[in-house]
């Protein structure tokens, strides 16, 4: 796999002749290295338990995307094209090529992981048939990463703190969220975070909790916003062809077992939302991450309402411009009933 690290055409190659340990390999691309979410359930899913579970007949190889000489903004067309056979998609990345797969993580939609559950509930049974119809992509898996919140390097008391800040955005719905509070959004890499950092290039950064402790943001910054402005959603999926190529036998268990790695992935980033506070703060409740000593800024009632507003009148608004007015009647019979926010044509 190695070798497949210097760009994502190898991973088109069919596998290796079934050898001694395994009758079917195969290759599958993950999520951002270095995070809980691929070191500790991803690669060991596919290296260890599935090997195990089908007593060997299937064995695989993964590698983070990041690592992969894969743009998260290509996934979702490499894996229509079959180039990736396996892959995990960041939606915020992936709307980029398809605005409608960013809907469950628009920033500001979703203030704590219960309204997310519900979101993505809401929203799946879509995200699924636009997927398959469209694109001939199968939608196996959903994962999340921790609340993405906002690092700085100064002292901040609400949101209006933000204005006039250069802050690392990740897609386009954060750096709606960022314009829209007057302050200026760049697009950084995850992996180039901490250099953009360090350099002075940001004056905040919004990541996830725990991935920030684990990169060492918090050495690098003093102040933590605690509100969720989105969570890291991705689609783990299938190019159709690739996945109807499996033996039916190979199918099932994935089917069974996905959805066992989905809920572990989601308990998790769950635990770590708190945890990465926790840890980045130097409060007891840090077990897994390094403790640093950062400020804990905690939204306002009146914080809380500028996050509605926001969403409303330019995140989903400005969604909808990408995505077209089909976009408005899909959002209002799934998504806009849970959060209590209807989409309508400007």
């Amino acid at each position: 796999m190695a070798a497949c690290a210097l760009g994502a055409a190898c991973l088109a190659q069919p596998a290796a002749s079934p050898g001694a340990t395994a009758e079917l390999r195969l290759r599958i691309v993950g999520g951002l290295a270095g995070v809980n979410q691929f070191t500790r359930h991803e690669e060991p899913f596919w290296t260890r338990t599935l090997p195990t579970l089908t007593r060997g007949k299937v064995s695989a190889e993964i590698v983070a995307f990041d690592r992969a000489g894969i743009r998260g903004q290509d996934m979702l067309r490499l894996l229509q094209l079959g180039v990736v056979p396996f892959g995990t998609a960041i939606v915020s990345l992936s709307a980029a090529q398809d605005p409608l797969i960013g809907a469950p993580d628009l920033a500001g939609l979703n203030p704590d992981m219960a309204t997310l559950r519900k979101t993505v509930a809401a929203f799946r049974p879509q995200l699924q048939e636009s997927l398959r119809k469209q694109s001939g992509i199968e939608l196996l898996a959903i994962y999340v990463y921790p609340a993405q919140v906002a690092f700085c390097t100064k002292p901040l008391a609400s949101l209006a703190d933000l204005a006039k800040r250069r802050v690392r955005i990740s897609g386009v719905t954060q750096a709606d969220w960022v314009e829209a509070l007057g302050a200026t959004p760049v697009a950084t890499p995850f992996a180039e975070l901490m250099p953009a950092m360090r350099n002075g290039q940001l004056d905040c950064a919004v990541t996830g909790t725990m991935s920030g402790n684990t990169i060492g943001l918090f050495e690098a910054t003093t102040h933590l916003y605690a509100m969720p402005i989105t969570w890291g959603v991705q689609l783990f999926a299938a190019n159709a062809a690739a996945w109807n190529g499996l033996p039916a036998d190979v199918r099932a268990v994935l089917l069974r077992e996905l959805p066992k790695l989905e809920q572990a992935i989601w308990a998790e980033s769950e635990r770590e939302t708190g945890e990465g506070i926790a840890c980045n703060v130097g409060a007891a409740g840090c077990q897994a991450g390094r403790k640093g000593r950062m400020t804990e800024v905690k939204p306002s009632p009146a914080d809380e309402q500028k996050r509605r507003d926001l969403l409303a009148n330019t995140v989903l608004p400005r969604w909808i411009q990408r995505c077209g007015p089909q976009c408005a009647e899909i959002w209002n019979r799934t998504i806009g009933p849970v959060v209590g926010i209807p989409a309508t044509l400007r």
